[in-house]
């Protein structure tokens, strides 16, 4: 049985055989996760007897703590993607901004899209305005791919409620309005230094005025398209932020304006209306209802694509949840504290290492954050530090060093027009300057903790 050091050499041996599983032989990352899980705690000193009710529970708790809202928040954006809010939030921005801002409006447009919208999903419906906006700037279309894919997977891995900052919170224990606002600041900064500043350094060097041939041609054949009836800005805005709005307004409430008298009726409204599942649940139900006349497809297509986006993510963070739980039962916690002293590792540094490695081997941002967070999240109050910011470091971790094995470098080559090498520049150390960025303010953050609220 595995026990002191040899747990972490197991717990690695583990690691290596997951990344085999899912990326040589192609095995799908939940039952690469099930079986690992299983393997790691019958070589380790968890009893035999035990350990399935330990992978079911872990599986359960997680699920319980983000598996409705998932669900949710899939939906909603779905339906905010098929009613055309997501373009119409775009072009109003780049309207806002203006032509010479554009860079600027597009990572705002980017930051602000991600939040409801999954990444690919995301990246491929605004592709086209990003065509478009580099044939009326003459900016390099290396340049806005760079901003727009940044852009997305540092709000994609940061913010709630995409699946991994939502699993990420629920397993650090914080609260979903402080660990937004939070996510929020810290997407700002890292999408201007590693999506802005240096994809028009990088972007800049890479000549891609042939390629818009095409592209102005496609361009061209789309406006022919006859559209359904069109969104307005103010709705797509107010659609986007009502769910934002409800939970942001339930941790006012509650822990701002009313704290210490939570009793009182308005506090006890907002907690049921702002509560994270009713919140969405809310918004859902609005959605469906408020974006019907926009909708591309008929409302039930709409919810059909969503229920089968969320299956396959719901089975990922319940098996990531239940590895994370197998290897929690293993002691395997107290082995990294004991290490990371030994080697003077911070731990938000820590966190950082163990969700970069993991995105990079497994090429999923998601899989990274919650296997991460599922490890380290329930020890912050033993590593000393902000669960708030904890959290934040893991996220990090899962933004970069996308790798050809991650579905998202093929989606940014192909939609955006890039061969391999150059989305390698663009893209995949791109998102390492952000995730880097985003770990050094999280340090700024911890420095001024004893003045930021929540932290």
């Amino acid at each position: 049985m595995l026990e002191g050091y040899s747990l972490i050499v197991g717990f690695v041996i583990a690691l290596t055989l997951l990344f085999l599983l899912i990326i040589k032989f192609k095995w799908d990352a939940y039952i690469a996760l099930l079986v690992v899980a299983l393997g790691l705690g019958l070589v380790s000193a968890i009893p035999t007897r035990e350990l399935a009710g330990i992978i079911a529970t872990g599986f359960g708790n997680t699920l319980a703590g983000v598996g409705i809202l998932i669900g949710l928040g899939i939906i909603y954006g779905q339906l905010l993607a098929s009613s055309g809010a997501i373009e119409k939030i775009a072009v109003s921005m780049l309207k806002a901004f203006g032509v010479k801002n554009s860079p600027y409006a597009l990572a705002a447009t980017a930051t602000t899209v991600a939040i409801p919208v999954f990444f690919d999903a995301a990246f491929v419906i605004l592709n086209k305005l990003v065509q478009s906006l580099a044939l009326k700037t003459k900016l390099s279309l290396a340049t806005l791919v760079g901003i727009l894919s940044i852009g997305l997977i540092v709000s994609h891995s940061v913010i709630i409620p995409t699946p991994g900052p939502l699993v990420v919170a629920d397993q650090t224990g914080v609260d979903i309005g402080v660990f937004f606002l939070y996510g929020l600041l810290v997407a700002v900064v890292a999408t201007l230094v590693g999506g802005v500043i240096y994809s028009k350094t990088v972007g800049g060097r890479i000549p891609t005025g042939q390629r818009l041939a095409d592209a102005e041609k496609e361009i061209a054949a789309a406006a022919d398209i006859e559209q359904q009836k069109e969104i307005s800005a103010w709705l797509s805005y107010v659609m986007l932020a009502l769910p934002i709005v409800l939970i942001l307004a339930n941790t006012l409430m509650n822990n701002i304006i009313f704290r210490g008298n939570e009793d009182a009726f308005l506090p006890t409204v907002f907690a049921l209306v702002g509560d994270k599942n009713v919140a969405l649940l809310i918004s859902v139900i609005a959605g469906i209802y408020v974006l019907k006349p926009y909708l591309r497809e008929k409302p039930k297509v709409v919810l059909n694509k969503a229920f089968e986006a969320s299956g396959m993510i719901l089975l990922i963070t319940g098996a990531g949840g239940a590895f994370g739980s197998v290897v929690q039962e293993t002691g395997l916690g107290d082995q990294l504290i004991a290490v990371m002293q030994g080697l003077n590792m911070p731990a938000l540094l820590l966190a950082f290492v163990f969700a970069q490695i993991l995105r990079a081997s497994l090429g999923s941002a998601t899989v990274a954050l919650i296997t991460t967070s599922s490890i380290l999240g329930p020890m912050a109050g033993e590593l000393g530090v902000s669960p708030v910011l904890l959290g934040l470091a893991i996220c990090a971790g899962g933004i970069g060093l996308s790798l050809p094995n991650d579905s998202g470098f093929w989606v940014v080559s192909k939609f955006g027009r890039l061969s391999m090498v150059e989305t390698i520049k663009v893209w995949s150390i791109g998102g390492f300057v952000a995730g880097v960025t985003a770990l050094g303010f999280i340090y700024l953050l911890s420095l001024a903790s004893a003045y930021m609220p929540g932290l």
